[in-house]
């Protein structure tokens, strides 16, 4: 077997050395991506501007804390917290709020959450890329999580299912087509629920699937909302 030029070797093992140091440097909640003083400051500013819509907890008007949160921001970016919160809120008179009044906003949800605050203020520039994941590191979305997968269309006796599904993503964070044609599939079994369409001239292809989870991780299927062919054959 030829070996590789010793520049080769090298590049190769600079670039396995960028991987692992991108791993190893991703931020996520837990880093403390706000400070107390932040968060303090948005109690004023929620009461004034939110709490007529919104609850700091996981039960009453809108809440925003708990499984609600999960729900809607598992396997997003505080980038996309602060996104969403900017553009939409408050209600009726989104945009009215200032730019660091949102911020402030933003750091009180994620302490009404339980995230550690840290030591530097959360802000536009300091928060893309912080992903919004379980303590344990789990990528698995909440029950009722629109999501969406890739696999191949299949009967299971009178039921439809997806064989090598992909692992369930965030359906509105996938850009439609794509590599759906040729990506890695997985090795899971998603059972289709609530299917009110005919699908058997899909059946045998790919296909990428949209709808809502039912159980984490979608371990008792998905109520679908669209079942789109990607390739004639699967996998």
């Amino acid at each position: 077997m030829q070996s590789l030029p010793s520049a080769g070797l090298l590049f190769l093992a600079s670039a396995l050395a960028s991987a692992t140091a991108s791993l190893a440097t991703a931020r996520t909640v837990w880093d403390g991506v706000y400070t107390e003083a932040q968060a303090a400051r948005g109690i004023t500013a929620f009461g004034q501007s939110c709490a007529g819509c919104h609850a700091l907890a996981a039960e009453g008007k809108a809440p925003l804390a708990g499984d609600p949160f999960w729900k809607s921001f598992a396997q997003k970016s505080v980038r996309d917290l602060l996104e969403f919160v900017s553009t939409y809120m408050p209600n009726g008179t989104p945009g009215s709020l200032s730019e660091p009044t949102h911020n402030d906003i933003v750091a009180l949800i994620l302490k009404s959450n339980g995230f550690p605050a840290g030591t530097t203020e959360l802000g536009r520039n300091t928060v893309a890329g912080v992903q919004i994941i379980p303590k344990d590191g789990s990528a698995e979305l909440p029950a009722s999580a629109l999501a969406r997968v890739v696999g191949c269309l299949a009967r299971s006796g009178a039921d439809w299912v997806v064989t090598n599904a992909t692992t369930p993503e965030r359906a509105e964070r996938v850009a439609a087509g794509g590599d759906d044609a040729t990506r890695p599939l997985g090795s899971r079994t998603m059972p289709l629920r609530f299917v009110v369409t005919r699908l058997d001239a899909l059946a045998g292809s790919r296909v990428a699937v949209s709808g809502l989870l039912i159980g984490a991780g979608g371990v008792d299927g998905i109520n679908v909302t669209t079942v789109n062919r990607v390739a004639q054959k699967c996998p």
